[in-house]
Formats: structure tokens, C-alpha cells, sequence
């Protein structure tokens, strides 16, 4: 951003603030200065009017003048084109020493003295302001003839190129970069209200209608001047120099100045692009297009697309004609967002847009109308035709005492009230101790209270904040984040230590494969805006695709036996998150080897069981049906541990094998939260010996194990270690029942048990099983 000391002084007061002090304010507000450049026309370079002009005696190209520089009439022999009677100019007196070194000495040329030089605009070091000599006129303020220009605050000035960051689109603008200021420097902006008499103009709806869809996130603005006579001043020339923008005509050069004089976006149009054959009413249409964006249109031809371009065929021009100027506003988050779902080609205007440009739009419009009516004849139609869309404050609550909490010092409630109202906040319905702060529309980056506070703080002056010793008290490391870090590493230790290796994916994953395996997948309103790559666009709802990506190529490339497993975040449909663990286990249980004869056995259900269990502790197994279509439909469970769901355990679905060229492949997802971690504790263990009896029961073949082991547990027996099945029978003559094997661990801490001792508890177990079940031993 590109600002110079004369060009802000027009909308704040600095006259009393020196260049250094300008631009140390402009870096302890957070306005970090790139460059200053100080430029300084040389002395013995005045004023002057051309009184006399006549072509040179001897030379079709040169002019003989006379010019008046303050102390006397001088010749001067000029060659320039432009230059002519009663024109004020620039003019290097003798012994004026110019930019380049030259030396300005009295010379003859063709026979006819010459006492100066009149000047263009490069041979001072202002660069191609236009062709020729330099043309004065009444836009660059007040002067005299003879007066050095090293003494006017135009030909004096300071350039300043301002770094912004992404989120300070306010500053975009001379005005912007002046309101931050003015909040600095406790000074108000100059008034530059522009007051046209609407009763003695026509009305703008005689020549223009506008018609609209509803809902376009746009705020539009349209007046009607009928141009005569403008020239473009030289302060805009020399100021657009500086800026190095250079249009094809006096209008578009207009727009690009008060657009970054003022911050609003401004284009015209030539009336007549929007008129029908033979007729004078202009039509403009405003309506989405194909991409969805907002775009300004006759019936036939497109203008121009707000906050992103406008044809070359509805520019202005000509110099003197009927123009419509256009002020727009979209909202830099919904422009941004429309631009990364439909890549069109966009101008210079876009980059404003989506930064943020001003919202004010008929500040904007006034200043450039104001301009107009200025430096013309020209004639302003009266009122405006417009769109606005309705707009609801930004409110963010904050306490004093929050403020001081967070800045680390005790700030002034008055001094913070001053702050926030010089930069545009209201908070005119704030409390004794709380803040009701209503955020201007132009500081779209405020968002939260940390913002409202950085604001504060770079007004204060980071430096003015009174610096504290730092205190280190160390505090207890064993907090839930200690405890989370090394859970996880705990049970990635344990996966590792039983041969699985790691896998870590991208949190994002392909929505059309979640989708076919049929997981949940993220709602469409809070989908990514823009993915990385298609084949990840989407939050991950689940570890195990990622899981089967990796097993696949691993087992392409060769391996007979792949164990992996991961530990990583999943998100919901409102992307909520959650810690998950995922296993997987494909191919052969073990390597080749000599006791396997070169023919290791293929991994199972009951192995991976196995697997698990060295990794996360004891377990048990139910019945279970998946949502998703990745598991076999017969070799499928749900994991509990300690009566707690945890997860679940499956065989991949043989076509999903197939398709993905994998051996036999077993998968597990657990939710690692509700994994059991904590503080080992010792037990009692006796020291007799146990005692093993197998019981074989029969039980019809459709009673869930579950029945028989939750009978086994109420009975409560006090010796009873632990229990589990070992085997099942069925054949012909026990028809719809089976014979079920049941192996039980009987020990006590007192005394190594008697034969009476393990009859009378199993025959506990086998009175439960009858009264309660109705089975009975085989």
C-alpha cells in the first residue's frame, strides 16, 4: 500500500507531525513501513507563466518564450509541443543544478539566447507524469511565481509504502491508512462531505433503471454525470505516477485515484453500453451468472462481475459524455469463497474486494463526484439508484478485567473507551466493568475478544505497557494432557512391541470412498472449502480406509504379511473430533521359517483376538452386525472391556479383498478414550495351587453365550479365578441342541482346595444354569 505525506494530510491533519514520527506511529500500530522515499525538487526551480510564445525564427520545432519567473522576464527557448502562452509552468533558472547533474547555464540556440529551461515532469524527477512540459494548474494548491517548488508541499513530498497483512484490507486506502492514524494521533478526519443541491438536478431515473435478483450479497451504488470539459488535475497525474497505474483514459485514471483515496470501489460505464438501439434509457441487469457470481449486464453483453472485473467494451472512453459511476461492496469471505469454487479470471479490482474494500459507499461516491464537479463543467444527476442488503452489528462482550488479564497491565477504562471510538467501535451500551463493543463493518478481521484487545494494544504502544519480571513456578506435569501423551504412547509401544507398524495418514480422506463403504461422512455446510488434492476433500470419519490405502500397497509390493495400526483424530458429521485406534492384520501369521516348513499358517479370528489383547488387555466379544459394508457378515464383533463398548474386530469382506488385492485381512477401529489407562495396582496372589475342571453342558444351539456366562457371575463364587469356553459338539442325535465345554480356574488364598471344595462350587454353577437356563450337564 503505497501513501504519501501530502496525500494523507488531505484527510488528517499532520502538518505538526514530522516524517519520522509519521512513519514510527505507522510501525508501533501495526502499519509496517516497507520503504520511505523523500523527493526534493532542487533549488533555483521556480514558478513561472508563459507570457509570450513564438515560433523560432530558424527552427520549425523550438518556440521562443517569455516567461515570468517572479524576479524578471526571462527568454527561454523551448522545444516542447504543449508549451504555449499564458500556461503555468516549471522553470530551471541559471545555475539551477538539475537531477541528472546538468548544469542550467545561459546558451544560444539557433542564433536566439536562452536564459533557463522550462521542464517536464522526468526532468525533475517526477517521473512521466505526461508528455511535454509540465502543465500547472489549481490542484496542486496555493503558489507564487518565483516561488521554489523545493518549498511546496507537493514537489516536497515523502512516498511511503506500507506492508499490510491479509487481514488489514481497511487500510487499502489513503483514507483508511488516515483513520488508524487519526486514532493514533487523537485527531479527527477533515470533513470532506460533498453537498450537491438536489432540487435544481435531474433525477438519475429518468436515464436509468435497475433491475435485480434478490440475494445477491452485494451492496451496489449508481450516479449519472453528463462529463464536459475534465482534464485530469495534475496532483491526481503526479499521484497516479507515484502509484505507477496508468489508464487509458481521464475517467478510468479518476476511478483508480478515489478508489484508493477513498477504499470504495469505483468503475465507470458508458451510458450508452446499456442503452437499446435508439433509445436513451440505460437498463442494467444484475443477475448471477453461470459460475454464481454477481454480474452487471445488458440483454445481450456482460459489463462487468462485482468484486472481480470489468469488460474492456464498457470502460469509458471518450472525454466529454453521459457516465454512470458504479460504488460496490461484496463481502470479502463471500467473494473469496466464490472465487475458490469457480476459478474465473479476475483484475486488479479482486485483490481489493477480497481483502476488504469500504463499505461506505457513498462516501466514496461523493469524494469522486466531488472530484468531477471540481476540475469540470460537468453535470451531476440528482439521487442515486441502489441495492443494500441488510447488515446486522457484530457484538463482542468483553470485561475490564479480561482486557487487563490479557494485556498483562492495568489500562485505563477512559483511555480504552477513546481508543476504540477514535477506530470506529461503538460502545455506547457498554456497562461499569464490561464492554458491549459493536465492530465497524470495515474491520471484517475483528472476530473475537483477543482481536479486541490486539487493537487495544497497538494503539497503547506495545513499549507503553510496563514489562514484569518473569515468574517461573513450575507446575505439576501430571495434568490430563501428560496423562493423554503418554497413554497413546503407551499403546503405540504395545503395538509396536507385537509387530505392528504405524501408519500415519492425512486427517483428510476421499468422500466418494467413505461414501461406497458406507461411513458416516462430514455434513455438506461444514465441508472443506478447499481441498488440497480431490482425493482428499473431505474431514476423515474413520482410520480404517487409510488403514486398507497402505496394506494395499504394501501387499502389491510384495509383503506376505502386513501389520499395521494407527492412532489418529476422526471427525463426525458437525466435524466434531475424537481419538480413535485402528489395527490390521493380512496375510500369513508369521515369516517362513524352518518350523513352518515354508508354509505359515494364514492369520484367523481367533489370532488377531490374540493380538489384541497383547495390545489392549483383557476383553470380550459379542455379537455384532457393522453400519458399514467393509466387514465379513459372518466374522464380525463388538469389543467390550469392562462391560464398556470400545469398538470393533471383523474380517474384511472378501470382495473388498479382492478388489484391493489383499490375503486374508482382519481390522479392528477402537475408541481410544475409552481404552482403560491407569495406575497399576498390586493384588493378592496365592500361593496354592489352582485348580482346572471342564464342564460340558447342553444348551440349545441358538443361546447366546452371554446367557450362560452372566448365570455363572451372579453365582458369585468366591474361589472361582476366571472362566472360559474351550469347545462345542453338535451331531444328529442332539438335534437342536449342542454340548458346550466350559473351562474353569478355582484357587484360594487360604488353602489349596479339596476335591469337596470344587465339587460343591460346581455344582453351584450347574444349579444356576438349570433353574435359570433350563440346561444341564451332558
Amino acid at each position: 500500500m503505497i501513501v504519501t505525506r501530502s496525500w494523507l494530510n488531505e484527510w488528517i491533519d499532520l502538518s505538526t507531525i514530522p516524517t519520522e514520527r509519521l512513519v514510527k506511529t505507522l510501525n508501533s500500530i501495526g502499519l509496517e513501513v516497507d520503504s520511505v522515499a523523500t523527493y526534493e525538487v532542487p533549488q533555483k526551480i521556480v514558478f513561472g507563466r508563459v507570457l509570450e510564445c513564438e515560433k523560432h525564427p530558424d527552427a520549425d520545432k523550438l518556440s521562443v518564450c517569455k516567461v515570468d519567473t517572479g524576479d524578471g522576464i526571462k527568454q527561454i527557448v523551448c522545444g516542447a509541443s504543449n508549451v504555449r502562452a499564458g500556461l503555468d509552468v516549471v522553470v530551471a533558472t541559471l545555475d539551477a543544478v538539475m537531477p541528472d547533474g546538468t548544469l542550467i547555464k545561459p546558451v544560444m540556440l539557433r542564433g536566439v539566447a536562452s536564459e533557463g529551461m522550462i521542464c517536464s515532469s522526468k526532468e525533475i524527477g517526477l517521473g512521466d507524469v505526461h508528455d511535454g512540459i509540465l502543465e500547472l494548474d489549481g490542484s496542486i494548491g496555493k503558489y507564487t511565481r518565483g516561488q521554489e517548488l523545493s518549498t511546496h508541499p507537493i514537489f516536497s513530498d515523502t512516498v511511503i509504502e506500507i506492508e499490510l497483512t491479509a487481514n488489514r484490507g481497511d487500510c487499502l486506502s489513503i483514507r483508511g491508512v488516515a483513520r488508524d492514524l487519526s486514532a493514533a494521533f487523537d485527531k479527527p478526519l477533515r470533513d470532506r462531505t460533498f453537498r450537491e443541491d438536489e432540487d435544481k438536478r435531474v433525477g438519475i431515473g429518468r436515464i436509468l433503471s435497475l433491475w435485480h435478483e434478490n440475494n445477491l450479497d452485494v451492496e451496489i451504488r449508481y450516479k449519472a454525470v453528463d462529463i464536459k470539459k475534465f482534464v485530469l488535475p495534475l496532483i491526481m497525474k503526479i499521484r497516479l505516477t507515484q502509484l505507477e497505474e496508468k489508464k487509458e483514459s481521464a475517467i478510468e485514471s479518476l476511478m483508480t485515484y478515489a478508489t484508493h483515496s477513498s477504499g470504495v470501489i469505483l468503475r465507470a460505464y458508458e451510458h450508452s453500453f446499456f442503452c437499446a438501439a435508439g433509445e436513451t434509457m440505460a437498463k442494467i441487469s444484475l443477475s448471477r451468472d453461470a459460475n454464481g457470481f454477481a454480474s452487471i449486464k445488458t440483454k445481450e453483453k456482460v459489463a462487468s462481475i462485482v468484486g472481480v472485473s470489468q469488460e474492456d467494451i464498457s470502460k469509458v472512453t471518450f472525454s466529454e459524455g453521459l457516465v454512470l459511476i458504479e460504488a460496490t461492496y461484496i463481502a470479502p469471505d463471500v467473494i473469496s469463497k466464490k472465487m475458490q469454487e469457480k476459478k474465473i479470471p479476475s483484475g486488479a479490482v479482486y485483490y481489493r474486494a477480497s481483502r476488504g474494500s469500504e463499505p461506505d459507499l457513498n462516501q466514496g461516491l461523493n469524494y469522486c463526484i466531488s472530484m468531477i464537479d471540481s476540475f469540470s463543467d460537468s453535470s451531476v444527476y440528482g439521487g442515486t439508484i441502489e441495492i443494500e442488503e441488510a447488515y446486522d452489528d457484530k457484538i463482542i462482550s468483553i470485561s475490564k478485567k479480561e482486557i487487563d488479564e490479557i494485556i498483562g497491565a492495568n489500562i485505563d477504562k477512559a483511555k480504552i473507551t477513546k481508543i476504540l471510538k477514535n477506530l470506529g467501535f461503538d460502545t455506547t451500551k457498554s456497562s461499569a466493568d464490561n464492554f458491549i463493543v459493536a465492530v465497524p463493518r470495515y474491520r471484517h478481521d475483528i472476530v473475537n475478544k483477543q482481536d479486541i484487545v490486539e487493537e487495544i494494544v497497538r494503539l497503547v504502544g506495545i513499549d507503553n505497557i510496563p514489562s514484569k519480571p518473569f515468574t517461573f513456578t513450575e507446575a505439576n506435569s501430571f495434568n490430563d494432557d501428560y496423562r493423554n501423551y503418554k497413554k497413546r504412547e503407551s499403546y503405540r509401544h504395545k503395538a509396536a512391541y507385537n509387530g505392528f507398524f504405524e501408519s500415519v495418514h492425512f486427517v483428510f480422506d476421499e468422500k466418494k470412498v467413505l461414501q461406497e463403504y458406507g461411513f458416516e461422512t462430514v455434513d455438506e455446510a461444514k465441508e472443506l472449502l478447499n481441498p488440497i488434492v480431490n482425493t482428499l476433500d473431505t474431514l476423515r470419519t474413520t482410520l480404517l480406509t487409510g488403514l486398507l490405502k497402505a496394506a494395499s500397497n504394501n501387499s502389491k509390493n510384495g509383503y506376505a504379511s502386513v501389520k499395521l495400526f494407527e492412532v489418529g483424530s476422526v471427525f463426525d458429521a458437525q466435524r466434531n473430533e475424537s481419538l480413535k485406534m485402528a489395527l490390521l492384520l493380512c496375510g500369513d501369521r508369521e515369516l517362513q521359517s524352518l518350523s513352518n516348513a515354508g508354509k505359515p499358517s494364514k492369520v484367523d479370528f481367533a489370532f488377531f483376538a490374540q493380538k489384541l489383547s497383547n495390545v489392549i488387555g483383557s476383553f470380550e466379544l459379542r455379537e455384532f452386525a457393522t453400519k458399514h459394508t467393509l466387514s465379513h457378515p459372518y466374522q464380525c464383533a463388538e469389543i467390550f472391556v469392562d462391560g464398556e463398548s470400545v469398538g470393533e474386530m471383523f474380517r474384511l469382506h472378501p470382495n473388498v479383498e479382492e478388489s484391493l488385492d489383499l490375503d486374508v485381512t482382519y481390522m479392528c477401529e477402537l475408541d481410544f478414550e475409552k481404552l482403560p489407562y491407569a495406575l497399576k495396582t498390586a493384588k493378592t496372589t496365592s500361593r496354592y495351587q489352582a485348580s482346572f475342571r471342564d464342564l460340558s453342558i447342553v444348551m440349545p444351539k441358538n443361546m447366546p453365550y452371554e446367557k450362560v456366562k452372566d448365570v455363572i457371575s451372579t453365582c458369585a463364587i468366591q474361589e472361582l479365578v476366571r472362566f472360559y469356553p474351550v469347545d462345542k459338539y453338535s451331531d444328529a442325535v442332539l438335534g437342536e441342541n449342542m454340548s458346550f465345554s466350559i473351562r474353569f480356574v478355582l484357587q484360594s488364598n487360604d488353602k489349596t482346595l479339596e476335591e469337596e471344595d470344587i465339587t460343591k462350587a460346581m455344582d453351584t454353577i450347574l444349579n444356576a444354569l438349570g433353574s435359570e437356563l433350563g440346561v444341564g450337564i451332558r
